[in-house]
């Protein structure tokens, strides 16, 4: 069986990827008679080379992509040769794509990174070549491609691979192989070129045959994570998932994590039948001889070599999201086929994508490598990235959004979770609400400075505590001079200053109280992160709506004025936003309503 090889082309723009890839296909062999059709339409429409064919339609697939000239979505083309099968990635170079170039490259054993000879090594050039060695790339073929515009010249040649090799010498390439090439013309891409007597090297579809690339761990420990409990009747239970690496057969010893259960593989089950075993990259299912309980997003390992559990680790990071990413922030976190909650705990630093110099930051923007250290809300099972990228990999998800904000590599355990355990307390939160007798909660009241959150938290809690119940209230100002007395007034700070508040209010909660918060809290992620750390029913958002005209008129600390004479700098409703709830338990109309009449909505809607 012929070996088979994943591939990705990336660069700047415009250096000529789709051209390279659709010349490949072309020489190959591998145009069908209606493509060959569609592609003459096409480029006659849409086509950049005259009466010729443009090679590149056959790769840029989108309307998009034909009508601007460009690569927007990452495309993949399945070719072959006698020698070889190919799956190559024609990826994006425009710098607002780079996170569908990352997508290319996860998956790719080798990176053939285009250079236009007439421009040399671009910021873009440096920006693929570490994502590439991030996301464990080792092979790579410099592509010097449009040599046929700079007259075949050897000395511009050496200089592009001189200048190259001097900047990705810290990389860590395990090989790489420089081409001078015409994708346009097809000099060097898929036979030698009669305008490069002076490159001795092979061109480029011959490399690739030959290439070998480390990528299988078929020798490695079995692991493979939990897709899906299969239980089609009472009398079956399996698991079913495909191997990540090593092998399994009937009578192997197994453990299950997170939970760290032991039992032995009872029957491999394949393509609808039994199988006497399985390896890497098959899609399998497992019965054990115990009854064990596994679920989605547990990994089943070789007993005798477990995989590591953490809830905390250092990873380098793709940030893929317009909005910057800052610390504190909660996001969920998407590792294997486990989905957990998680919060980047610290940006250590970024990178700088043409020296790798490591510079101090306190957020990420779109397209920015970092490396940062994140905590999840429970314990995953993982590798590092360099031993395993199934269980080293991991993305980072919007809460509100469910986009795709970043994607990261495990590079170690801050700590182990296995040694850390929650304490059982003997006295319990409903032992210590009974005392008190009433139910714990959070009253999370949330709006803009002066839109009368204080004033009303003030005489809520006077109501609360002269019938009887037992409150305590944190308010935003005070809390500053004390617990978060280190924090400013930047996006970040203010994340982390509701974060700290949310678990404040989570303990004492647990203590039995009715505690009532009354902070700006203007980003509806950390609200939503505040809301998930309490049980059901236990959190109540109550938006103090006010506009933005009352609010300054009223604005009682003179806040407002200060921030139109730019003495203030990230205020909310001035130079920085709030995000008004979408669905909050109560709203509150301050511009229509006396604070006395919102404190008795409050207590009527939420049965205090």
């Amino acid at each position: 069986m012929l070996s088979l090889l994943r591939f990705i082309t990336c660069g700047s723009v415009d250096d000529g990827k789709s051209t390279l890839v659709g010349r490949l296909l072309y020489e190959s062999h591998q145009v069908f008679d209606d493509q060959m059709s569609a592609l003459q339409k096409d480029s006659s429409r849409f086509g950049t080379q005259g009466d010729e064919l443009d090679l590149a339609l056959l790769v840029d697939g989108l309307h998009a992509e034909r009508e601007q000239g460009i690569t927007i979505d990452v495309a993949y083309r399945f070719f072959g040769t006698p020698a070889r099968r190919f799956i190559v990635a024609d990826t994006p170079g425009h710098e607002q794509y780079t996170r569908n170039m990352a997508t290319g490259a996860s998956t790719a054993q080798l990176a053939v990174l285009l250079i236009d000879a007439r421009k040399g090594v671009l910021i873009q050039t440096c920006r693929h070549s570490r994502i590439v060695a991030m996301l464990g790339v080792k092979h790579v073929v410099l592509a010097v491609n449009k040599m046929d515009l700079m007259g075949w010249d050897p000395q511009v040649f050496d200089k592009i691979v001189a200048d190259y090799r001097a900047f990705a010498a810290e990389l860590q390439f395990t090989a790489v192989q420089a081409i001078p090439l015409s994708a346009l013309t097809g000099d060097n891409v898929t036979a030698a070129s009669a305008h490069t007597p002076w490159y001795p090297g092979p061109p480029l579809l011959t490399y690739l045959e030959g290439v070998e690339t480390a990528g299988t761990r078929a020798e490695a420990p079995f692991r493979m994570p939990v897709q899906w409990v299969n239980r089609p009747h009472l009398d079956f239970r399996g698991f079913c998932g495909r191997v990540a690496s090593g092998g399994v057969k009937p009578g192997d010893r197994v453990v299950v994590l997170p939970s760290g259960i032991e039992s032995t593989v009872k029957t491999v089950i394949g393509a609808g039948a039994e199988v006497g075993a399985a390896g890497q990259g098959d899609s399998i299912t497992l019965t054990l001889a115990d009854e064990v309980d596994v679920g989605r997003g547990d990994v089943i390992a070789a007993a005798a070599a477990p995989v590591p559990v953490t809830d905390q680790f250092e990873a380098r990071l793709l940030w893929m999201s317009e909005h910057p990413l800052v610390a504190g922030r909660p996001y969920f976190l998407k590792i294997h086929s486990s989905q957990v909650g998680a919060v980047v705990s610290r940006i250590k630093f970024r990178m700088d994508v043409n020296s790798g110099a490591h510079l101090a930051a306190t957020s990420l923007a779109l397209n920015e490598i970092g490396v940062i250290n994140v905590s999840t809300d429970r314990p995953v099972p993982y590798e590092i990235y360099e031993q395993g990228k199934r269980l080293g990999a991991f993305i980072l998800i919007d809460r509100l959004t469910n986009e795709t904000a970043g994607a990261g590599m495990i590079d170690f355990p801050l700590r182990r979770a296995a040694n850390l355990h929650w304490q059982a307390m003997s006295v319990d939160k409903g032992a210590r609400a009974a005392l008190k007798l009433q139910r714990p909660r959070c009253l999370w009241l949330t709006g803009l400075s002066g839109s009368g959150k204080s004033t009303i938290a003030n005489l809520l809690e006077k109501r609360l505590h002269a019938a009887g119940r037992h409150t305590c209230m944190l308010d935003g100002d005070n809390v500053r001079h004390g617990l978060n007395r280190d924090l400013g007034f930047t996006e970040a700070d203010r994340v982390e200053n509701i974060r700290r508040v949310a678990e404040v209010a989570r303990l004492m909660v647990d203590a039995g109280l009715i505690v009532i918060v009354s902070f700006i809290s203007p980003y509806r992620a950390e609200r939503a992160f505040a809301r998930s750390l309490f049980e059901a029913g236990e959190f109540q958002e109550i938006y103090v709506n006010a506009p933005l005209e009352e609010c300054e008129r009223r604005d009682p600390k003179h806040l407002y004025a200060k921030a139109w004479r730019g003495e203030l700098k990230n205020f909310t409703g001035i130079d920085s936003a709030y995000e008004a709830p979408e669905a909050s338990e109560l709203e509150l109309d301050t511009l229509h309503d006396h604070p006395d009449a919102c404190v008795e909505k409050i207590v009527r809607g939420l049965s205090l």
